[in-house]
């Protein structure tokens, strides 16, 4: 021990105090995020799959310690200032991988997803992602916790050098070189990651069977630098016109051009519903935020969330079987308005200059005063581009716009938001459609005061929290603040003229992954389906029937469907279906709805029930019963239609986001 040279022990020294401390941070993550189906797992591929990513890590910075510190000068044995040199870098690194590593723990409890090439999306919007941030987390002693821990370590490292530089007996020139090859190829099989023809890849987690267990597993800095490789806007061109016949046959193209694909429909009035001899109806179109389907009262969660929401359903167009193609607001408000799911995997499609010219079904309302309403500002991800560069005429009022003050870093509160709404829209005098979205069941989860004395707040222990989807009171209180805001806004507007002649939808930008186990099939939790699930409400008393329709529905279907009830003409360049059409055709059993985790870089299909799913890269697929409302009966089916779906519907969006300009209109 005494003969290995003194660089080589202080390496690998330094080497094992990080992978003891990103182990323990790993630990820790599990422990808090852990589910209670996950408690039973075998963790053990997990942490091991884990550690060889953190090792990767380790060894790439213990190597470039060993090749430099093997000329003299460089040596923090033989030259003082090499020490100083070399002390300054580990802490340096220690303070780097102590911010990724808490970074990627906020992120994950943000949005159960770990550290990616995504999170730099935030920085174009510096000021509002900052905003969120310090009304969200306690910064200071976030601050304080990391100058705290990088304190340690360098301490630790300081007193290893010193430990070291007095101990041991000079190593032979024979035994130097022995370890310092033996080390480089120990540092050098760490960072391949194991003995076999090709190296460990992030995507390797996603072998494990399940989104929690590879969110555990993966390293940060190593999902960080992997997910830039996702990139690229561009399409498969092959492969779009491989898919086309069976996409176009799908969304019933007019005319099918395999050679130069199109997938213009020109959709004539289908007289479902007939409005003729009537004013033309309105449109108040609400995007709500988080709506996750499992967190709310109309699947019969006990804590009771929604339920204004869910006596309006009973009266009401309610599809209970809605999914949103992705999660994140940005990627909600394109899906809905553009009917194409953004599949952009690292940046958002608004955010993309070459996207930003988009046709709209929206824009076919003819004669209609087009109004959005956000609370906060239309200059997060660049919403205020896609929304008035391609909705022609469009009224937009958001942070500035309004007689109330902010409440937050997402502007004025939902209550206060609902009422500017109705006093632009009660006094406009010819048809409108109007969309609102909402933010504050958002963290930091603000509720004004006066709105917490008329709501009345609930306080349930932690262990009903888990049981039933959420994770803290705060959570849960905001939920029920949007039930509430709803209520308000639906009982003002009811007392209005406007409200006989409108048809209101609801439906969410995007769900929260949780435990949904409580009555919901295993892969909604295990597999993150949750998510994805939002309800879907088209409301129009006396005039719009109440039925609940469990048919396979998407986000970007909403506008379709809309376009149809209202019985008007449109042009349809995108993926979405008329709902309504499928239903009188075949009950919905032919519908599809793509699913896609940007950040985990999975592509999935529900359709007849099952939910299949697969990661870009790699083998691992997961293929399980969905329906909630059905238990499991039968055998699974042949996965290679389910794989054939998502693939030609993920090449197929990529291609429409950047073949849907509104200048070929």
């Amino acid at each position: 021990m005494n003969r290995i040279p003194r660089t080589v022990r202080w390496v690998f020294a330094i080497s094992i105090l990080l992978l003891l401390a990103m182990t323990a941070a790993r630990v820790f993550s599990w422990y808090m995020f852990r589910l209670p189906e996950t408690e039973t797992d075998n963790i053990f591929p997990t942490f091991w799959l884990g550690f060889r990513y953190d090792a990767r890590v380790v060894a790439a910075i213990g190597l470039f310690f060993l090749l430099f510190s093997a000329f003299p000068v460089l040596n923090p044995f033989q030259n003082k200032n090499a020490r100083r040199i070399w002390i300054i870098y580990f802490i340096l690194v220690s303070l780097l991988l102590t911010i990724f590593f808490v970074v990627d723990f906020l992120h994950y409890r943000y949005l159960n997803q770990r550290l990616n090439a995504s999170a730099l999306s935030f920085l174009e919007d510096a000021k509002i992602s900052a905003g969120m941030v310090w009304q969200t987390y306690p910064v200071f002693r976030i601050i304080l916790s990391v100058i705290v821990i990088s304190w340690l370590i360098a301490k630790t490292i300081r007193w290893i050098y010193s430990f070291i530089a007095d101990t041991g007996l000079p190593p032979t020139r024979r035994s130097r070189i022995s370890f310092f090859v033996a080390s480089f190829l120990v540092f050098a099989l760490a960072i391949f990651g194991r003995v076999a023809q090709y190296p460990l890849r992030w995507s390797d987690a996603f072998n494990l069977g399940n989104d929690f267990q590879a969110n555990i597993a993966l390293n940060p800095i190593q999902s960080f630098f992997s997910s830039f490789k996702f990139r690229s806007s561009s399409y498969d061109a092959l492969k779009v016109k491989a898919a086309y016949p069976q996409m176009a046959a799908y969304l019933e193209v007019d005319s099918p051009d395999p050679e130069k694909p199109n997938f213009k429909r020109l959709v004539a009035p289908d007289s479902l519903y007939n409005w003729k001899g009537r004013p033309s109806p309105n449109i108040v179109l609400v995007l709500c935020e988080s709506f996750s389907g499992y967190k709310s009262s109309m699947w019969g969660n006990p804590l009771n969330a929604t339920p204004y929401f869910s006596s309006l359903c009973k009266e009401g167009l309610f599809f209970d079987n809605c999914f949103t193609p992705l999660i994140g607001t940005a990627k909600g408000v394109w899906a809905t308005i553009t009917g194409i799911p953004d599949v952009e995997l690292v940046k958002t499609a608004s955010r993309n200059p070459l996207m930003v010219d988009q046709h709209s079904i929206i824009n076919d309302f003819r004669g209609y005063e087009k109004y959005y309403f956000l609370g906060g500002s239309t200059s997060w991800a660049n919403i205020r581009g896609i929304l008035t560069n391609n909705i022609a005429g469009l009224h937009l009022y958001e942070e500035g716009s309004y007689s109330v003050p902010n409440v937050d870093v997402w502007g004025i509160s939902d209550h206060n938001l609902f009422r500017e709404a109705h006093a632009v829209l009660e006094k406009e005098k010819k048809p409108f459609f109007a969309v609102i979205q909402t933010a504050n069941n958002h963290r930091p989860y603000t509720i004004p005061k006066e709105d917490q004395e008329a709501m009345g707040l609930v306080n349930y222990p932690q262990d009903s929290l888990d049981k039933f989807g959420y994770r803290s009171n705060e959570e849960l209180n905001a939920f029920r603040y949007m039930d509430f805001s709803i209520k308000q806004f639906m009982e003002t507007a009811r007392q209005s003229p406007y409200f006989k002649h409108t048809i209101f939808v609801f439906i969410g930008d995007h769900g929260i992954a949780g435990n949904a186990n409580f009555g919901f099939p295993s892969s909604w939790t295990v597999n993150s389906l949750s998510a994805n699930h939002v309800p879907l409400l088209f409301y129009a008393p006396g005039k719009l029937p109440a039925m609940k329709l469990h048919d396979l529905a998407s986000q970007i279907d909403v506008l379709p469907t809309l376009a149809g009830i209202v019985n008007i003409p449109y042009k349809n360049t995108a993926m979405g279906r008329d709902l309504m059409v499928a239903h009188h055709r075949d009950s919905g059993r032919g519908n599809m709805a793509f699913i896609m985790d940007y950040n985990n870089k999975n592509i999935g299909l529900l359709k007849n029930q099952f939910y299949y799913n697969r990661p870009m890269q790699g083998n691992a697929t997961v293929m399980e019963w969905a329906d909630f409302a059905v238990p499991f009966k039968g055998n699974i089916p042949d996965t290679a239609p389910y794989e054939w779906w998502s693939e030609a519907f993920y090449e197929t969006a990529r291609y429409m986001l950047l073949n849907n300009k509104k200048s070929e209109d």
